[in-house]
């Protein structure tokens, strides 16, 4: 479990295919403090178990349905990811429950800066409309947001400029993937409603 406050950004120092799976090793700094081995790790908001640290990066195995299923085909060495570790109840939580399980992928349709802020418009998968409530909650690459407006199956996030700098939406461009997680409650009570009419 996650909140979606990205912790830092991290740097892909290498992702290759390792027999029938992936192998990701990724730079970073603030999130190796106490991490172990078969801890969790939201890597642009996909839950990944570590299976190697050292002193300056983090190596994680990525099933290949993951690669298919997430924006993590598009990855590249040098590219900034964002990182966040696993919530601990012993401390404050802030953004919203995410569980780091990508519902898809969705392609940034418009980045524009509009004073000190920015707007972000991400059209999602075909169909997940029904997922996305004005002022709800939604995850971009792990990044917890407010859904600011919706149009059938696209919405609009204002970005103000602390995550812009902190997670690697600052870099993103019309055209690029990212990684959705749509909120847990809204799928929760979608499932139990839809159970109750059949």
């Amino acid at each position: 479990m996650f909140t979606g406050l990205v912790e830092e950004q991290g740097t892909v120092a290498a992702f290759s295919a390792d027999g029938g799976g992936w192998r990701l090793q990724v730079s970073a700094r603030a999130v190796l403090d106490g991490v172990a081995i078969g801890d969790s790790i939201a890597v642009n908001g996909c839950c990944l178990t570590v299976t190697h640290a050292d002193r300056g990066s983090l190596t994680f195995d990525v099933l290949g349905e993951t690669r298919r299923l997430t924006s993590f085909a598009s990855l590249k060495k040098g590219g900034a990811v964002n990182l966040e570790r696993s919530l601990r109840f012993d401390g404050k939580v802030g953004g919203h429950f995410v569980t780091g399980h990508i519902d898809g992928t969705g392609v940034i349709e418009l980045v524009e800066r509009r004073g000190p802020d920015t707007i972000l418009r991400v059209g999602a998968p075909k169909g997940s409309g029904r997922h996305l409530i004005s002022k709800g909650s939604i995850a971009v690459d792990g990044v917890s947001l407010t859904l600011a407006e919706v149009g059938g199956d696209s919405f609009s996030v204002w970005l103000i400029p602390h995550p812009l700098a902190a997670t690697n939406l600052g870099a993103k461009e019309a055209g690029d993937l990212v990684n959705l997680e749509f909120d847990l409650l809204g799928k929760y009570v979608e499932k139990l409603l839809a159970a109750r009419q059949g």
